[in-house]
């Protein structure tokens, strides 16, 4: 059931914001670098390896320079219109059709470059992998602010390996324990509001945690 929501959604979605999309593409093409899709190898379901799509926003190569596969706040790899479309999430529009493909799903853990997921214990591992990874999810809704948190971090690296991605994997673990259609559309609305207003601690939503 969850997938035919996936489909409806990416696909509307992308009928509906298909001039956005393309306005986009021409801003990036002749503003920055002229790229205008970044593609990083994501592990997916059942630890398959796909290639997530973004919108550019950093330099070429940005991952051999600063801090590497982590985003800190006011990075300086970010490029100016890059800012805007971390800032609104614009960037991460290119992922609906990885969600029409079936690579993703609107609500998952998120999926993460290869170095960052081997920071989850090999049981979490298995576990986060068992199911779709999402657009949006609880880890990405409870740790939106995740490039201020690091930094400050002399070593953006160490501080995601040990304080950030173990209270992920719990979050993403609680989703999978608790998945329903019921969650999957509130996370979907949750997502809106932490759009919307982002300073909310949406933690009150979940007693559980």
């Amino acid at each position: 059931m969850q997938r035919f929501f996936d489909i409806v959604f990416s696909g509307l979605a992308i009928l509906v914001l298909s001039p956005l999309i393309i306005t986009l593409v021409f801003i990036l093409k002749f503003t920055g670098e002229g790229e205008v899709f970044f593609t990083q190898n994501r592990i997916g379901k059942n630890m398959k390896k796909f290639s997530l799509l973004k919108f550019a926003t950093m330099l070429k190569n940005s991952e051999n320079m600063g801090a590497g596969t982590v985003t800190i706040k006011n990075d300086p790899r970010v490029l100016p219109i890059g800012k805007f479309l971390r800032k609104t999430k614009l960037n991460e529009l290119p992922q609906l059709f990885n969600i029409f493909i079936g690579d993703m799903s609107v609500i998952g853990p998120r999926p993460l470059h290869i170095k960052q997921f081997s920071f989850y214990k090999e049981d979490d591992q298995m576990v986060i992998a068992s199911v779709l990874p999402g657009l949006s999810g609880m880890g990405s809704i409870i740790f939106r602010d995740e490039e201020k948190l690091l930094q400050s971090s002399q070593d953006p690296d160490k501080t995601y390996k040990q304080k950030i991605s173990p209270e992920k994997a719990k979050l993403e673990k609680f989703y999978i324990k608790n998945i329903s259609i019921y969650l999957y559309f509130k996370l979907i609305i949750l997502t809106l509001i932490a759009l919307m207003f982002p300073k909310i601690d949406l933690k009150i939503f979940f007693k559980d945690l």
